[in-house]
């Protein structure tokens, strides 16, 4: 018997520094060879290799590509002057563009690295220069950044959709809404914090020539996650065919109708995708193996007894859950933690009563918010090297985002409407 070894191996691996991807294949690999079971050894390559070798995550690179060629090709900044135009003049107007373009760029990108990397390099010294603190510019930029994975298309809900056997369109239908609330509710908290801190704002408002100005040089990138779903629901493709199509319409775009991309940047760009990409999917191939190893165990089915033991009520369960899942996302990225806990908690959930559609987007949406926190949030990581601010200050500027994340993750958890009513409209969900 394998028992719980390879747990506490992972998590001592953890707690020493070995990266996750390292740490979810050393696990299994230490605990075969103490209940001397050296012979699984030899599966070991096989189930990384299974683990990624679908042709559904194919999706995952294409997208990483998009967003890459947007970048690239210039588009963050023409989202940027049309946030601009819309929001600039408001008190804290620059913190307001910087949400409202992060809502913006999520329909490119899918990754909340991407947003906090694109966006941040270029409004982190924008609001520096307008007399924002180092601290709550980043702060802004990592809180704003989670909205990437949560609106359409989202790298982590093609992982779980995949893991899970649930539709990755449904899913994307359901993040719409929350992905909004959550810019909602960030962009009050900016108002209240600008008026009590005096930011600057722009003189005056964007004129009309100027404003459609701006609409015109956003809509062709805009149409992007139009594209993916309207496809996707129109049958005229599937989802991983509809991140090829969002590559192919991304180097259209910006190789020949706005020409901001040259033949010479595609080396650099395809390396740089590759280079994401690849890191991505052994994380995927190295937590198919972890999940493999705790099935062998009957980890997921101890995990479920033990958390039916303390309470059936749907409820209650769910705020467990959740609470797990924040504590999780503080240590681990989404997409290992998606791998790992998806087949524990969703058939659980399921057995509950829960929709599998709903649990979806509660587990995505909770541990994106956890790249954004401390210690280890990858977003806060980037924040912190893009604004050389330390992460603890970060951390406390984003006090009050903080609030408004777990507000959208308990309205979420609570009142299921918010993320299935889109797409019981489309046909999905029960």
């Amino acid at each position: 018997m394998l028992g719980t070894a390879y747990v506490w191996i992972f998590l001592a691996a953890m707690a020493i520094g070995v990266p996750i991807v390292f740490a979810m294949a050393l696990a299994p690999i230490a605990a075969f060879l103490l209940a001397d079971r050296a012979q699984f050894l030899a599966v070991v390559p096989q189930r990384i290799f299974q683990g990624i070798n679908q042709f559904p995550l194919l999706a995952i690179p294409l997208f990483i590509l998009a967003g890459e060629v947007m970048n690239v090709g210039g588009i963050t900044e023409r989202l940027e002057r049309f946030a601009t135009a819309l929001v600039g003049h408001f008190r804290g107007g620059l913190a307001q563009v910087n949400i409202l373009t992060s809502v913006l760029f999520a329909g490119l990108s899918g990754s909340a690295v991407a947003d906090v990397s694109a966006l941040g390099s270029i409004l982190v010294p924008a609001m520096q220069r307008q007399g924002y603190s180092r601290a709550f510019a980043a702060a802004v930029t990592a809180a704003s950044a989670v909205i990437g994975p949560i609106i359409p298309p989202s790298i982590i809900m093609v992982i779980y959709a995949y893991v899970m056997n649930v539709s990755v369109a449904a899913m994307f239908l359901g993040g719409f809404v929350p992905g909004l609330l959550v810019a909602t509710g960030l962009m009050a908290v900016t108002n209240l914090l600008a008026r009590k801190r005096d930011y600057p704002r722009s003189a005056t408002r964007a004129p009309l020539p100027e404003l459609a100005a701006a609409a015109r040089g956003a809509f062709l990138p805009m149409l992007t996650p139009l594209i993916i779903l309207g496809g996707i629901l129109g049958g005229v493709f599937t989802p991983t065919e509809a991140a090829a199509a969002a590559v192919v319409y991304a180097l259209f775009l910006s190789l020949v109708v706005l020409r901001t991309l040259r033949l010479s940047d595609l080396p650099g760009l395809f390396l740089r995708a590759g280079v994401a990409a690849s890191a991505v999917l052994l994380a995927i191939g190295t937590a198919a193996l972890f999940g493999w190893v705790a099935t062998l165990s009957g980890l997921p089915g101890k995990l479920a007894a033990t958390l039916l033991s303390i309470s059936d009520e749907p409820l209650v369960l769910l705020l467990l859950v959740n609470l797990l899942l924040l504590l999780v996302g503080m240590f681990m990225d989404a997409g290992p933690a998606i791998l790992i806990l998806g087949p524990i908690l969703g058939p659980t959930m399921q057995q509950l009563g829960v929709d599998p559609i709903h649990f979806a987007l509660v587990m995505c949406i909770n541990l994106t918010i956890g790249l954004a926190t401390p210690p280890v949030g990858l977003v806060l990581f980037v924040a912190s090297a893009l604004s050389r601010e330390t992460i603890e200050r970060i951390a406390r500027e984003m006090l009050p985002y903080y609030a408004v994340h777990l507000a959208v993750i308990l309205l979420v958890t609570y009142v299921p409407a918010v993320t299935l009513t889109l797409p019981r409209l489309f046909g999905f969900a029960s």
